[in-house]
């Protein structure tokens, strides 16, 4: 089997993207830094500079310098970097990129302004980039791992380190938390106090399994880049195809799927539409490789090109006919352009939850069942799978499980005393993923 070239149009399609993207003057310097909402939960906003405000944020949306999210009553939203570091916002919190850039060495600079609310940083601290946060009167600048919690308000502002030692600077000079430490800030009178222990939040939890959860299904992470790793490992595959090489491949796909059926169009300044995709899973393969459809077992995704990311996502074989790039702001406006389903991830799952073939993962909140691999199986046998759930990252259980087939076993990843179950049901036979 030999391997697919690109189409005429395609590569026409794309020549014409490339040279539109190389005629905006600043595409070159921004482009270097791209960073994405890894997971969104009830109501989130996103203000990404483009003239018209705030408006809804939905998974996997690209954040770039200068954008601003905020979170609303039982909002959550996580953003995830290029190394797998991670940001996670509490309800009713606002936060700016004000610098996502690269230094003259080319190491990666974030700068990041808390504005209001309370937010959680577990920054991994890879080949030497650097990472600031302001927040209050106080700044945070890292050249190194660290895990922390970070609260400001007009009077007072406090952190809460887990890992790590953070310097803070500000009114009252530097001052040094180290692990399991907290700080308080007095932003009136120009002071701080030290406390030896840490004061439990009620997200927390949430935060902790969220991080458990990247840790579980980013390891041995072979691209170089983090994010975006452990959702493909948690609800897909990879296997080695004939003639293609090594090829990834979400569970619950079908014969009639395709990965652009589901997504949005959103307009960036500097860099024009750019697609969001639906899908849990779905950042590196839209923004590195090139998808395939491939006989017998529909589409896939071949890893690559991680030299310089996509705007809009790179496939072999025939155009998919719902899959219309947007080149130039349709009808004079800059305003998202939905493809198929696309929006926020509730906060809580519902007690009740249908995977069907074709789904392709859509509608499954990271880590609220394990063993995804083994229920893929029973969905392309029978068409769909009813999963019972348990509430997912509740301030009160750590989690979530599942039992798959009636009789066997399998808890979440993130290890929950709460039950739940999964039957399959034959009632709608189609063709499910081929693994």
């Amino acid at each position: 089997m030999s391997k697919p070239s690109l189409s005429r149009y395609n590569m026409i399609l794309l020549a014409v993207a490339a040279c539109a993207l190389l005629a905006l003057p600043a595409l070159a310097d921004s482009q270097a830094r791209i960073v994405r909402l890894s997971d969104v939960q009830g109501s989130v906003q996103i203000d990404k500079n483009t003239g018209l405000g705030f408006e809804n944020a939905f998974l996997n949306l690209p954040i770039t310098q200068g954008a601003q999210v905020r979170t609303h009553d039982r909002g959550r939203a996580e953003i995830e970097f290029e190394d797998g570091s991670t940001l996670r916002l509490t309800p009713n919190t606002t936060v700016e990129f004000s610098t996502l850039g690269l230094s003259d060495s080319g190491k990666r600079m974030s700068v990041i302004n808390l504005v209001e609310g309370m937010a959680y940083v577990n920054w991994l601290g890879k080949s030497g980039d650097q990472f600031s946060l302001n927040f209050s009167r106080e700044k945070i600048a890292l050249d190194h791992a660290a895990h922390f919690r970070v609260q400001t308000s007009t009077q007072i502002a406090k952190l809460a380190v887990f890992k790590g030692d953070v310097e803070v600077e500000g009114p009252a000079g530097k001052v040094t938390v180290e692990k399991k430490k907290m700080a308080s800030f007095d932003a009136d009178n120009d002071k701080y106090a030290l406390a030896k222990n840490v004061e439990e939040a009620p997200l927390d939890s949430w935060d902790k399994e969220a991080s458990s959860y990247h840790d579980q299904y980013a390891k041995n992470n072979s691209s170089p880049y983090g994010y975006g790793a452990s959702d493909l490992n948690y609800y897909g595959a990879y296997s080695n195809v004939p003639g293609y090489g090594m090829m990834w491949q979400p569970f619950f796909t079908g014969v009639g799927w395709d990965p652009f059926m589901n997504g949005a169009w959103s307009w960036y300044p500097g860099y024009g539409y750019m697609f969001a995709s639906a899908y849990p899973w779905g950042w590196m393969p839209y923004r590195y490789g090139s998808w395939m459809s491939v006989p017998g077992m529909g589409w896939m995704w071949q890893p690559g090109g991680y030299s310089n990311w996509l705007t809009v996502p790179r496939f072999a074989g025939t155009l998919p006919a719902n899959f219309h790039p947007l080149v130039a702001p349709a009808a004079g406006t800059v305003k998202t352009v939905v493809v198929g389903r696309a929006g926020t991830t509730s906060a809580l799952l519902p007690s009740r939850l249908v995977v069907n073939a074709g789904s392709a993962g859509l509608g499954i909140p990271r880590g609220s069942l394990q063993n995804l691999h083994q229920l893929n199986h029973q969905v392309a046998k029978s068409g769909f799978a009813e999963v019972q759930t348990a509430p997912r990252f509740s301030t009160t259980s750590t989690g979530s499980s599942a039992m798959t087939s009636g009789n066997s076993a399998s808890r979440s990843a993130m290890s929950s005393p709460s039950p739940a179950h999964t039957s399959a049901s034959s009632a709608h036979s189609s063709s499910g993923s081929h693994h």
